[in-house]
């Protein structure tokens, strides 16, 4: 058991000099440095007079605080275990070793998941996130596929700690949902789920099948950065149809029915969002036009154009052509993702929303 001691003395050391090059990677110095300008312009009288530009800062400086703390935090974890280790072996006192071990397992895990935060640099990385759900190929099959998925998202959203808002449902007639769009709230949302962009794809034994046999499904995901009050763009009202209805479909809670549901289509490059969850048209108006310019970026970005104004005709989303991910429930238990090869048996556990494995090894693909 000494000896046992020995090497959880050996993990400490190495779990040192792990947290040692992430305070390098995270630049501890210059993000103390930087909330503690932001605490400062926080204090000032006429803080508040631009209620949006406050809380964009407000959120930057608990971003920074969080960080901050959760790197300080294990830093003093890392040095209590090695302290009680040493205090182990220079007493040959092996009644901790259990403890010991639990509280290094917990640590490492923290340290990785810190280390994938060093992953999330991207421009729109920190910010929250619009995903939007559609149904694919597969009937009613796919409809309740989509449903499946908004309830996956759900939940790890709320695993999380991120606040999800439904912006637009659309129900469908017999199972399942045609669409929904969620804007998810919190640090580095979009970061993470940017991951799961493209087209996911169902193998089952289908329940709406008389025969009992196997059907294969699909349904879209698209995520797009909600863009602050710095990122924001100037669209031409000339290039803009906005139109408003009557919410419909059987959404019960998740919409409403007055005449406050917002359409606008972008005319150059007719993409087209929508909005229908807020109480007034003026925050249906709000969010869709938020939809709308993420999405504009987006194709920006993608395409390297250099302004928005380069996008011109019908922009299609490449998502429908991209296949990211396979959840197979028979005639074997398997979800895939075949970008990156990472896969587990557990459909279960990633149906309730643990798809961190997924999104981890997409962040560490594309940074290397």
């Amino acid at each position: 058991m000494i000896l046992q001691l020995e090497e959880y003395l050996n993990e400490v050391n190495a779990l040192s000099n792990k947290l040692r090059e992430l305070k390098v990677s995270l630049d501890i110095a210059a993000t103390t440095s930087k909330l503690s300008e932001l605490e400062f312009k926080m204090q000032e009288q006429d803080f508040w007079n631009d209620i949006n530009k406050a809380q964009e800062i407000t959120q930057t400086a608990k971003g920074l605080k969080d960080k901050l703390d959760n790197f300080h935090r294990l830093e003093q974890r890392a040095e209590d275990v090695q302290i009680l280790i040493e205090m182990s072996l220079e007493e040959e006192d092996t009644s901790s070793s259990s403890e010991i071990k639990k509280e290094i397992s917990e640590l490492f895990e923290a340290v990785e998941t810190l280390n994938i935060e060093t992953l999330l640099s991207g421009e729109y990385d920190r910010n929250n996130a619009i995903l939007e759900l559609h149904t694919g190929a597969g009937g009613n099959d796919a409809q309740d596929w989509t449903q499946m998925l908004y309830r996956m998202y759900t939940r790890w959203c709320e695993n999380h700690g991120f606040k999800v808002e439904v912006l637009d449902y659309v129900s469908a007639d017999e199972a399942g949902i045609k669409g929904v769009t969620l804007k998810i709230t919190g640090d580095f949302a979009y970061g993470y789920l940017k991951s799961e962009k493209g087209v996911h794809r169902l193998v089952r034994i289908s329940p709406y099948n008389a025969n009992g046999k196997r059907q294969t499904s699909f349904a879209g995901c698209e995520v797009l950065p909600e863009l602050t009050e710095s990122q924001d763009i100037e669209i031409k009202p000339e290039d803009l149809k906005i139109d408003t209805y009557r919410s419909g479909g059987a959404g019960g809670q998740h919409v409403n029915t007055t005449d406050s549901a917002v359409r606008i289509t972008h005319l150059p490059t007719n993409i087209v969002v929508q909005c229908q969850n807020e109480r007034s048209q003026h925050s249906n108006r709000e969010y869709a036009m938020k939809m709308l310019k993420a999405k504009l970026i987006d194709i920006k970005n993608r395409e390297h154009k250099d302004k928005i104004e380069d996008i011109t005709g019908e922009v299609k989303d490449n998502a429908w052509g991209s296949q990211i991910r396979s959840y197979v429930f028979h005639p074997y238990n398997l979800v895939k993702d075949h970008r990156t090869g990472a896969e587990t048996a557990n459909v279960g556990a990633v149906m309730d929303g643990n798809i961190d494995l997924f999104i981890n090894e997409y962040l560490k693909q594309i940074k290397e």
